[in-house]
């Protein structure tokens, strides 16, 4: 196998396993109310309360928020539905540097700033709402994790750019 056709493989196997997280997460958003009583349950069940009784008061305190807003309000989990849907979006623009990952360089460069966006956003916002540090730095944690493949998929593109020159972009008229 070539330098090229390697570097190539290895890039869409990281994207492949990117935009499976990345549909994994969004997927995930839709469920809220469902997930949270069987997390709780798995955490109950696991005696959790016993030794981590901050995370099972958590988990209890957004159980009951999102059971009331299902309840009483049900349009304000509809953000979570767009939420879902924006993570799914975000994961088939990727198709583009699986296509051709040199040309589309762009799109894994966004999502790393898009992943160190994470930080502020949760350093800012957690606050705001109510949010505890701990649970802002398993947030924050995603944006952490999620550049790591990013990063390694944006190297591999350049080095694949540096053994076979591409012509140059056809600038926007």
């Amino acid at each position: 196998m070539s330098d090229r056709a390697a570097l190539l493989k290895g890039i869409r196997a990281w994207l492949v396993l990117f935009v499976v997280c990345l549909v994994l997460s969004g997927a995930t958003a839709f469920p809220l109310v469902h997930e949270l009583r069987w997390t709780e349950d798995l955490l109950r069940s696991l005696s959790v309360p016993e030794h981590l009784p901050a995370l099972m008061h958590w988990i209890e305190r957004v159980r009951h928020g999102l059971d009331t807003a299902d309840a009483d309000y049900p349009f304000l989990l509809y953000g979570t539905d767009w939420l879902a849907f924006a993570h799914l979006v975000i994961a088939v623009a990727f198709y583009g540097p699986y296509r051709d990952p040199v040309r589309n360089v762009w799109v894994v460069e966004f999502a790393m700033i898009a992943c160190a966006g994470i930080i502020p956003l949760a350093l800012i916002c957690g606050p705001i709402r109510g949010i505890p540090l701990w649970w802002s730095v398993i947030d924050m944690s995603f944006g952490v994790f999620g550049v790591i493949p990013l990063y390694i998929v944006r190297s591999r593109i350049k080095r694949l750019e540096a053994l076979a020159p591409y012509p140059a972009a056809v600038p926007a008229v």
